[in-house]
C-alpha cells in the first residue's frame, strides 16, 4: 500500500474537495474536523459510542449509524455555507467528476500548504486523512475487529461494522452456500447467498443555507441495493462474475468486468452507483473463493481512490481467512459434539419392576461430556444392571477412555457376568489402554423378582438408599481399588432392595469440591434426600423432581468436576406374578411344560393365551431337551406383558433359519418369531436363556 505521510518533512497530500480558505476559518475548521473524525476512527475499531446503524443479517436486522452521519452532514453543510462549492456534492445528483471532459478540482493550494478540510476529510477516515497513514490505521483496526470473531456471523458482522460508515456507506456480503470445509471439492454449481448487509440510513438535510443545494432527499443507491439486492446468485460457469471471482483482485464498479458482473450478483435492473463508488472484492480463503463483498459510497461522497482497492483487498483477505477458520472450527465442534453425544445414552430403558432417571452436568460449558458416565442395561429375567463410573480428568481424552470402558461394560453385562467379574475385566481393559488410565466404577444388578441387589465397587463413592418411609442410608459397600491399578480383587455384596426404595448412584463431582471433602458432601446428600422425602409424606418423591433437588445442593464454587447421577426406584415384581419350575431333560418334558403353563394361565385369568403359550413353550422346551444335560428351567412372569423364559446349560444360541420343505425340523423358532411380540436369546455364564413375550389380552397384538 502506498503511504503518504508528512513525516520526514513532507507535506500532506490534499484530497479532492480540499480548497483554499481564509486563515480566519482555520481554527474553527480544525475543531470541527477533530469532533467528527475521532468518532469515525473509533468506530472502525468497534469502540464508537454512536448508536448502531441499520444492518441486515441472516436474522433480518438492518443497522445503520445515524449519529456519525449527522455529524458528517452537519460539518459538510458548514463548509458549504463557508463557500466550498463541492461540499454538498454535485447539484444534479450524479458524480460531476465522472462526466466526460470534466477536470477534477485542484487538490490543494499551489504552495503545498495545508488546505481546507472539506467533506472528503470528514466523510472518510481511511482515505480522507493526511495520507496513507490513516488507511493503515483503519486497516489495522478493521482487521483486529474481524479477527476477534470466532463464528461465521461474528466475522461477517465485524467486517460490516468496521467498514460502515468509515470506509463505505453500504456493504453487501455474499458467501457460498454451502460453504466448503477443508479439502472438500464441491461438485455442484457455485451458489452465492447474501449473508449480511449493512448501510447508513436515509437522511434529510436540515437547516439548509445553500439555496442552490440539491432536493431534500439525496440520491442514495447504497441503501437501495442493500434493500433490493438478490438473496441468491448462481454463478454461471465462464460468466463475468466467475471471471471476477477467479481474478481475486478487487475491481471498481465502473470497470468493464464489474459492469457485467454486478448485475449477475445483485440482480438485473438494480441501480448501481456510477464511477468509482462501488468496489467488488472477491473473498478468497486458503484454497478457493468463498464469496464476494460489495462496498458502496453515496453520490454526495468522494469516490474511491486507487489505494482504496488495496484497503478492500486487505479487508476481503482477512474476512475470507476468518470465514475459513470459522467453518473449520464449526466442523470440529460438530464432530466433537456428535462423538460425545454417542458416549452417553440418549434415553434410559424402562424395564419392568424398576423406574430410572438420570442427570449429567459437564464440568465445562464447551464440552458435552467428560470422563463421567452412567448406564442402565437390561438383563435376562427382568433384571437390570446399573453402572456409574468416572475416568480421571474431564478432557476429550478422558471422554474417549470413558467411551471405551462404557462399551466394555455393556459387552460384559451382555454375558451376564457377576458384578465383581465385570469390574475385574474392566480393570484389565483399562490396563491395556495405558498405564495411567485409571477410573472408578460402581456396578450393581437389581433383581425385581427376588427384591435383591448385588453391588461391586472399584474405588467409587458409595450409593445412597432412600427408603419409602423417608430414611436415607449410605450403603456399606467394600470400596475396592480403582480400575486400572491391576492385581486386586473386587468384592460384591448382596443387599435387600425393598419396593418403594430409591437407589442413587453418582460421581464424586456431586459431593466433592474445593470447599468440602467427599464424606462431608455425602452427608449433605443424605440430609438433602431426607428433607425432600418429608415433602411427599409416606409416598416416595417423584424421580425427576428428586434428581433436580439433589442437583440443587450444589452452590457457587461447587462445580469442579463432571457430575453423573442415576436414580433407580425399585418397584419389584410380586411373587404371585411369577411361576418357576425345574424340569429334567426327558422326552416327556415338553408335555409336562405345557400342562404347567396351562395351570399358571388359568390362575392368572389368561385362558385366551393358552393355545399360543402351549405351542411356543412346547417348541422351545423341545429344542432345549435335545441338547441339555442338566435340568431345564421354565419361568413365566406376568407384568405388563406375559414373558416366558427357558434356560439350559448349552451356551450355543439358536438362530432363526428358513427350513426347506424336506426338512423335519427347523420350524420351531419360525413359529416363535411369527406368534410372539418379541423374542430373543441371551448367553449366560451357565448356559443360555431363550425368551419370548406375548401381549396381555386387554392390550391386543
Amino acid at each position: 500500500m502506498t503511504e503518504h505521510s508528512n513525516s520526514h518533512g513532507r507535506h500532506p497530500l490534499p484530497l479532492p474537495g480540499q480548497g483554499h480558505r481564509e486563515p480566519g476559518d482555520a481554527a474553527a475548521a480544525d475543531r470541527r474536523r477533530e469532533a467528527v473524525a475521532a468518532p469515525a476512527a473509533r468506530h472502525a475499531d468497534g469502540e464508537a459510542h454512536a448508536p448502531a446503524g441499520t444492518g441486515t443479517g441472516t436474522e433480518g436486522s438492518r443497522d445503520g449509524h445515524r449519529e456519525p452521519e449527522r455529524r458528517v452532514r452537519a460539518s459538510a453543510e458548514a463548509h458549504a455555507s463557508a463557500g466550498h462549492p463541492d461540499a454538498t456534492g454535485p447539484a444534479s445528483g450524479e458524480d460531476r467528476a465522472c462526466r466526460p471532459g470534466d477536470v477534477p478540482p485542484p487538490a490543494g493550494p499551489p504552495d503545498g500548504g495545508s488546505g481546507g478540510t472539506g467533506p472528503a476529510d470528514v466523510a472518510r477516515a481511511p482515505a480522507g486523512g493526511p495520507g496513507g497513514g490513516e488507511r493503515l490505521r483503519f486497516v489495522g483496526a478493521a482487521t483486529r475487529r474481524i479477527a476477534r470473531g470466532i463464528d461465521l456471523d461474528e466475522i461477517v458482522l465485524g467486517l460490516c461494522r468496521a467498514t460502515v460508515p468509515t470506509f463505505a456507506d453500504a456493504i453487501l456480503v455474499y458467501l457460498r452456500d454451502p460453504l466448503p470445509v477443508g479439502d472438500e471439492r464441491p461438485v455442484g454449481p457455485v451458489v452465492l447467498r447474501l449473508r449480511r448487509t449493512d448501510r447508513l440510513p436515509e437522511y434529510v438535510r436540515e437547516d439548509r443555507e445553500d439555496a442552490d443545494a440539491p432536493p431534500e432527499r439525496l440520491p442514495d443507491p447504497g441503501p437501495e441495493l442493500a434493500e433490493a439486492a438478490a438473496e441468491r446468485c448462481e454463478v454461471r460457469i465462464g460468466g463475468p462474475l466467475a471471471e471476477v471471482l477467479r481474478g481475486v483482485r478487487p475491481v471498481f464498479g465502473d470497470s468493464s468486468a464489474a459492469r457485467a458482473a454486478l448485475p449477475e450478483l445483485l440482480g438485473e435492473g438494480r441501480h448501481i452507483p456510477l464511477c468509482q463508488r462501488t468496489i467488488l472484492a472477491p473473498l478468497r480463503g486458503r484454497r478457493r473463493v468463498i464469496g464476494a463483498a460489495v462496498f458502496i459510497r453515496r453520490m454526495d461522497r468522494p469516490a474511491f481512490e486507487g489505494d482504496d482497492l488495496l484497503v478492500a483487498a486487505q479487508l476481503a483477505t482477512h474476512t475470507a481467512l476468518g470465514v475459513d477458520k470459522a467453518v473449520l472450527y464449526g466442523r470440529e465442534v460438530y464432530i466433537a459434539d456428535e462423538l460425545q453425544r454417542t458416549m452417553l445414552p440418549d434415553s434410559l430403558p424402562q424395564p419392568t419392576g424398576v423406574r430410572l432417571a438420570s442427570r449429567y452436568l459437564p464440568a465445562a460449558e464447551t464440552a458435552r461430556v467428560g470422563g463421567d458416565w452412567y448406564d442402565a442395561i437390561p438383563l435376562p429375567g427382568n433384571r437390570v444392571a446399573l453402572v456409574v463410573g468416572d475416568v480421571m480428568g474431564h478432557s476429550m481424552t478422558s471422554a474417549a477412555i470413558m467411551g471405551q470402558l462404557r462399551t466394555t461394560a455393556q459387552t460384559l453385562a451382555g454375558l451376564d457376568l457377576p458384578p465383581q467379574e465385570v469390574l475385574h475385566h474392566l480393570d484389565e481393559q483399562a490396563q491395556r489402554l495405558g498405564s495411567d488410565r485409571m477410573a472408578t466404577c460402581l456396578y450393581a444388578v437389581y433383581d425385581p423378582v427376588a427384591h435383591r441387589i448385588v453391588i461391586a465397587n472399584a474405588g467409587h463413592p458409595p450409593p445412597v438408599l432412600l427408603h419409602r418411609g423417608g430414611r436415607a442410608e449410605v450403603l456399606r459397600v467394600p470400596p475396592g481399588a480403582p480400575i486400572g491399578v491391576g492385581g486386586v480383587d473386587f468384592e460384591a455384596v448382596e443387599l435387600d432392595a425393598p419396593a418403594g426404595a430409591t437407589l442413587l448412584l453418582y460421581t464424586d463431582g456431586l459431593v466433592e469440591s474445593r470447599i468440602r471433602d467427599v464424606w462431608t458432601g455425602i452427608e449433605q446428600l443424605r440430609e438433602r434426600l431426607i428433607d425432600t422425602a418429608r415433602l411427599t409424606g409416606p409416598n416416595p418423591p417423584p424421580l425427576e423432581p428428586l434428581c433436580d433437588e439433589v442437583l440443587g445442593m450444589l452452590g457457587p464454587g461447587d462445580r469442579d468436576d463432571d457430575i453423573a447421577l442415576l436414580a433407580a426406584r425399585f418397584e419389584g415384581i410380586a411373587p404371585s406374578d411369577v411361576a418357576y419350575w425345574f424340569l429334567d431333560p426327558r422326552p416327556q418334558t415338553a408335555r409336562q411344560a405345557r400342562r404347567l403353563a396351562r395351570r399358571a394361565l388359568t390362575r392368572w385369568g389368561l385362558e385366551e393365551l393358552t393355545d399360543s403359550v402351549e405351542l411356543l413353550v412346547s417348541e422351545v422346551i423341545t429344542n432345549a431337551v435335545r441338547y441339555a444335560e442338566r435340568p431345564i428351567t421354565l419361568r413365566l412372569l406376568r407384568t405388563d406383558v406375559l414373558r416366558c423364559e427357558v434356560g439350559d446349560d448349552v451356551p450355543q444360541l439358536p438362530r432363526l433359519r428358513q427350513a426347506r420343505p424336506s426338512d423335519e425340523g427347523g420350524r420351531g423358532l419360525y413359529l416363535v418369531n411369527k406368534l410372539a411380540r418379541r423374542w430373543g436369546a441371551t448367553r449366560l455364564s451357565t448356559g443360555k436363556v431363550v425368551w419370548f413375550e406375548l401381549p396381555l389380552p386387554s392390550q391386543g397384538r
